[in-house]
């Protein structure tokens, strides 16, 4: 259920607070951004990585967004899939179609070693799938030297705009074209760095985010 925080009051029609929405966004998104207040409101670009009712947020320890959230201040993050653009017949009811979600509550560092570590397995297998395993694994030095932080998704909501555009019924008649412009995120070709022998592995040349 919304909560006061969480409920959608601009166009309320199209939250959804279902978990398996809110899910499948999070899973979907490469990328989130972490609100937070020190000293100053900030926004920061992230990775994020999602372990059942639990968001991961992982970096440097020198990082001033992860210092500030771990201290138990409250802090907004959020996910967004642009998924078309909407050409109405008129420029006022241009709009987008989109899947978003918006996370609240307060992150807990992870002290542990083997909670670091699973962690930091979600992270990878959350952008590319398959490639854990494949990978060197972390030494001690480097989880010691990463700052993961675990927020609960107990406070969340998605909101999702779909369809075609909304005209006016008085516009419906103009010779102006409308209609959707769909986007997607889309790899290319896998590039090999320097001194790699061998094909990449298939989670390289077939990869997709679905």
């Amino acid at each position: 259920m919304p909560t006061a925080r969480t409920k959608v009051k601009r166009h309320p029609e199209r939250g959804d607070y279902e978990r398996e929405t809110i899910d499948a966004i999070l899973d979907e998104g490469l990328i989130c951004h972490l609100g937070f207040v020190d000293s100053q409101p900030f926004v920061i670009p992230t990775i994020h990585a999602r372990d059942g009712g639990t968001l991961y947020i992982h970096g440097s320890p020198g990082s001033r967004m992860l210092r500030a959230a771990k201290q138990g201040v409250d802090v907004c993050v959020t996910v967004t899939l642009l998924d078309a653009l909407v050409l109405a017949r008129s420029a006022y009811n241009h709009s987008m179609n989109y899947r978003s979600v918006v996370v609240l509550g307060r992150a807990v560092e992870l002290t542990d070693r083997e909670e670091k570590l699973r962690a930091m397995q979600r992270v990878v297998e959350h952008i590319i799938p398959g490639r854990w395993d494949d990978a060197r694994q972390p030494s001690d030095a480097e989880i010691k030297g990463t700052t993961i932080l675990a927020l609960p998704l107990s406070e969340a909501s998605a909101k999702v705009r779909s369809g075609p555009p909304i005209d006016d019924e008085a516009d419906l008649a103009l010779p102006v074209w409308a209609g959707l412009i769909p986007l997607g995120l889309r790899s290319a070709e896998p590039v090999a760095a320097e001194g790699v022998l061998g094909s990449p592995p298939i989670y390289a040349t077939e990869y997709e985010r679905a």
